[in-house]
């Protein structure tokens, strides 16, 4: 995990004044570390048995759709609104600076999936916690929760409901 720290960018006030922003983006770009991130996110869930990845927009579609390759489950984008073509079901949530929507396809998971939803940093919680809201509307047998990074001191796990496991790669 230090390789992968150590390709990590912060950036100071984005995306507003006394936010200090984990960018991942420096982290994609290497080979080595993306490879490290894909195999170590897909360890963790190698033998549970996932049918479906959910990634929240937009930088959880990156790691998310890596971690389903890797475990052969089909990918669920959770997008903003009105960026999804079919029938939708959306959840408002607050975040660390503001408030927003976010939508998953009404068909997307069923009740024989056991999904992961996937974001790339937890900071405040509200954005994977409307995301696990609308999973869980959808019955699946089983859903885990998975960051790369989780920023500790904004106790965004707080936020999450305790009968879903969570996990993160990175914490700060």
């Amino acid at each position: 995990m230090e390789y992968i720290k150590s390709k990590i960018r912060d950036v100071a006030d984005f995306p507003a004044k006394g936010v200090l922003f984990k960018d991942l983006t420096t982290a994609f770009k290497d080979p080595r570390a993306l490879h490290i991130i894909g195999w170590d996110l897909s360890q963790l869930y190698r033998d549970k048995g996932v049918t479906k990845v959910v990634g929240i927009e937009s930088r959880g579609f990156i790691g998310g759709s890596i971690l389903a390759f890797e475990l052969g489950a089909g990918f669920v984008p959770c997008r903003k609104p009105g960026k999804l073509p079919a029938d939708t079901i959306r959840q408002e949530y607050a975040k660390e600076y503001g408030t927003d929507v976010i939508e998953i396809h009404r068909d997307a998971i069923t009740p024989d999936d056991i999904v992961v939803i996937h974001d790339d940093v937890l900071a405040t919680g509200g954005t994977m916690a409307a995301a696990i809201n609308l999973v869980k509307s959808l019955n699946p047998k089983k859903i885990y929760v998975n960051f790369i990074i989780e920023l500790t001191a904004l106790n965004g796990r707080n936020l999450l409901p305790s009968d879903v496991e969570v996990t993160s790669l990175i914490k700060y």
